[in-house]
């Protein structure tokens, strides 16, 4: 790509290209940071959006990797200018990271908007960071690479692998059935998360990166890299050095990110066995990009793609593995045909030539399409009486014998009903009762909290059983696993069926057929959701915006007011 935009034209010459007052305000408070005078002559001012926080330790590394990506920006010839946005910690924050997605998008969006950038690198890691800087940075459309904050070394655990999440979500249900006790499970929380990064599974942070490199956002590589790995940070180095070029050549995310693009990422993302989060995030970025994507194309286009990618929740290794066995890259060029090759990427080459020269290094960690882990590994997308809108269910983390299953239901409204019932020796439960969670969608919590992949009973646990078919309004963390339905549309506090079930109604889950219904006559349903009492929804602050204005999971839970592309055009000054 040439770099030939003129730089009279750049974004930044509105504050700092002018003789007049506000062209001296504008230059003489960025002076007051040692910045010389040569950064305001014309060069692309770089914006380096950094989710840094001490309270989302996935991203606790990022103020190094905003330095190199800052000398990559000055040795191109720009001149970068580092800002916050508020950062997503899915460990830490209460209730949900996902109530904050869409406000964090809103800061990135004005942000860009409101200042002299002329383009911009995003600093992601920990699961929400990923999409509301891509939904806010596509808003604006303009030139735009991402850096990743890499994964945590394998965690090892008594001579074992443990994966972030996986392991934990194992560990903790063998401490309910007693079979681990309190200090040995205490031990292992500084064998699982042992170094700088984000979860180590492909849970939804890995998922993402993968998502931002597959829809050619990212130079190649940049998925898998270890967060302590020295690679990391040439990659951002130079990521921060082709900004520039991206600026100069006017690569505006609309020109690399198409509806191709979207289908590729959404194959890659069954061969790689990713996060079913990454079906709302991907939905509520092409809704920003105005492109055409639905709920139904995730099943589809993914249709017959196979697990590849041999990890953590769906198989037993770890990213560090799989960086080692040749990362995404080897992935894309085993899919082969199957994507669209000739989709631009921001390093100026197409995603074919980008993995061209791709090498597997380990073919357990990453099989071939001729051997796969699993045949079809796309994320099922299911319809019924139950589900309308639609619902998920991830068959690669689920139990074979459960994806077709009837059984009766066992109601909870909401997860405070949900941990005071579980564990009651007297709880109604068996291994074939379809256990079902309510009132935790993005209306309902609100939020739409990772708790789809409810703990087993107590009782059921102490009798050996691992897996239940579970049904929610809720989402649930992408390290996690087990026969979950997930994202039911529309929710139940926006008059969705799930509000219908009663205690002991048949539910019937047929994943090959694509179907999930209440074996209820239709006009009992009606008479139920008529006489169905919402939860009171919040009335003040930020929730009651979000209540207000959020969509439903069939549409990635975006707010209504921000789809669409609003551009990043400069207005009026106030001096």
């Amino acid at each position: 790509m040439p770099h030939d935009k003129d730089r009279a034209t750049l974004r930044s010459r509105e504050w700092f290209g002018g003789s007049d007052i506000n062209g001296f305000i504008h230059r003489s408070w960025m002076k007051n940071q040692g910045v010389p005078d040569r950064m305001f002559d014309g060069r692309p001012v770089i914006g380096i959006c950094n989710t840094f926080s001490d309270l989302t330790p996935c991203n606790a590394h990022f103020r190094e990797l905003a330095d190199h990506v800052k000398n990559g920006v000055l040795e191109a010839g720009g001149f970068p200018v580092e800002f916050p946005a508020m950062s997503l910690g899915e460990t830490i924050i209460r209730p949900t990271s996902m109530l904050y997605r869409n406000l964090v998008s809103m800061e990135v969006e004005e942000s860009i908007r409101a200042n002299p950038l002329d383009g911009v690198v995003l600093l992601c890691g920990c699961d929400k960071t990923t999409p509301s800087l891509l939904m806010g940075a596509a808003s604006c459309d303009l030139p735009t690479i991402v850096v990743s904050g890499g994964p945590m070394l394998n965690g090892r655990w008594q001579g074992r692998a443990v994966g972030s999440g996986t392991s934990l979500f194992e560990m903790s249900e063998e401490v309910r059935a007693g079979r681990i006790g309190e200090c040995e499970f205490r031990a292992a929380e500084a064998a699982m998360a042992r170094s700088a990064g984000h979860c180590n599974t492909m849970g939804t942070a890995s998922t993402m990166a993968c998502m931002a490199e597959a829809l050619g956002l990212t130079l190649p590589g940049n998925a898998a890299i270890p967060a302590v790995d020295a690679r990391r940070r040439l990659l951002a180095r130079e990521s921060g050095h082709r900004a520039v070029a991206l600026v100069g050549a006017d690569v505006r995310m609309s020109r690399i990110v198409t509806r191709a693009s979207f289908d590729n990422a959404i194959k890659v993302n069954a061969a790689i066995g990713g996060s079913t989060n990454a079906v709302l995030h991907l939905l509520a970025l092409a809704g920003r990009l105005e492109i055409d994507l639905g709920l139904d194309d995730f099943d589809r286009v993914a249709r017959n793609v196979p697990l590849l990618v041999d990890l953590m929740p769906a198989g037993k290794f770890l990213m560090e593995d799989f960086h080692a066995a040749g990362g995404l890259p080897v992935v894309v060029k085993e899919l082969g045909d199957l994507l669209d090759g000739d989709a631009p990427t921001v390093n100026g080459r197409t995603l074919r030539e980008n993995t061209a020269d791709a090498v597997a290094w380990d073919r357990e960690v990453i099989r071939t399409v001729d051997e796969p882990l699993l045949p079809d590994a796309r994320i099922a997308v299911l319809r019924g009486n139950l589900a309308p809108s639609g619902a998920l269910v991830k068959p690669a983390a689920a139990s074979p014998h459960l994806l077709r299953h009837t059984g009766p239901a066992l109601v909870f409204d909401g997860m405070d009903d949900f941990r005071a019932r579980v564990d009651d020796p007297a709880l109604p439960v068996d291994a074939d009762t379809v256990l079902i969670l309510r009132h935790a969608g993005p209306r309902g919590f609100p939020g739409m909290p990772e708790v789809g992949n409810l703990p087993l009973p107590r009782k059921l646990l102490e009798a050996g059983v691992r897996d239940m078919v579970r049904i929610s309004d809720a989402r649930m963390s992408g390290t996690a696993f087990g026969t979950v339905v997930l994202h039911v549309a529309p929710e139940a506090a926006a008059g969705g069926p799930l509000a219908a079930v009663r205690d002991g109604d048949l539910v019937a889950l047929d994943v090959a057929a694509g179907t999930l219904n209440l074996l209820v006559d239709a006009e009992v349903i009606e008479r139920r959701l008529t006489a169905a009492t919402p939860p009171n929804p919040p009335t003040t602050g930020y929730a009651s915006l979000y209540v207000e204005h959020v969509l439903q999971a069939d549409r990635g839970a975006d707010f209504d007011f921000l789809v669409g592309r609003r551009g990043a055009a400069v207005h009026g000054d106030n001096h």
